[in-house]
């Protein structure tokens, strides 16, 4: 995958999830609404590719006011995510040389793959993870909006049990997938499903867009080293 094109992809992804943040406010106060509007805008002219220089530079003051509104990422982990990719978008967008926009969606590549290998390496280090409980707990007290269907899973420990050595072994080995092609579609396959089952029965759809909008950027990292 060309350069050009992960960049245009990621875009257009990262405005989408932008879309859908907007979305979730319409119906907040007055000042939260009107920045999730702002950024609903911006996003909109980030999926069409139109005035990407005002809309970096925008869309980058909108997340300080967001930032400074909630005190923090106040939805963790995929805010954490669509800001470092809103943030080494920006950077691929403003410098001057082509060496320079390579490193910084490098260095956006090898935080996704860092963030699959901790989280797996928490995961295993964890009895509870290695043992199929802590997913069992998950099903049985999780707060999140869990169907009464997707609950009665707690109820099969066994395949609880491969699920959580299947997310763990996928996340652990994940960094090694970047030197084959093939390796690399099939995990980032298997982890978008991962994300997708996690919106699904949980809710987590931030998740999902945010770490997917990533994925082109991965694929053009790993050709660097494939030479494709």
């Amino acid at each position: 995958m060309s350069f050009e094109l992960a960049v245009r992809l990621s875009e257009i992804a990262l405005g989408f999830l932008f879309l859908l943040q907007m979305g979730e406010h319409l119906r907040s106060a007055s000042y939260e609404r009107l920045l999730f509007i702002w950024r609903g805008v911006m996003a909109v002219f980030l999926v069409t590719g139109f005035m990407l220089s005002f809309v970096y530079v925008s869309l980058i003051m909108n997340a300080l006011f967001i930032l400074y509104r909630f005190q923090g990422p106040y939805n963790g982990g995929s805010d954490r995510m669509s800001l470092l990719l809103l943030c080494c978008l920006a950077f691929a967008h403003y410098l001057p040389e082509q060496y320079m926009k390579e490193m910084a969606l490098g260095y956006l590549a090898l935080q996704l793959i860092l963030s699959y290998f901790i989280a797996g390496y928490v995961k295993v280090v964890n009895s509870e993870w290695r043992r199929g409980r802590a997913l069992q707990d998950v099903f049985l007290f999780s707060a999140y909006p869990v169907s009464e269907a997707a609950r009665r899973w707690a109820d099969k420990p066994y395949l609880l049990l491969v699920m959580s050595w299947s997310v763990m072994l996928l996340e652990l080995l994940f960094p090694i997938f970047v030197f084959n092609a093939y390796m690399l579609y099939a995990a980032l396959f298997l982890t978008g499903l991962f994300h997708l089952a996690n919106a699904c029965l949980f809710g987590l759809n931030r998740f999902f867009w945010a770490w997917i909008a990533a994925y082109p950027i991965l694929i053009w990292f790993s050709s660097q080293f494939l030479g494709t």
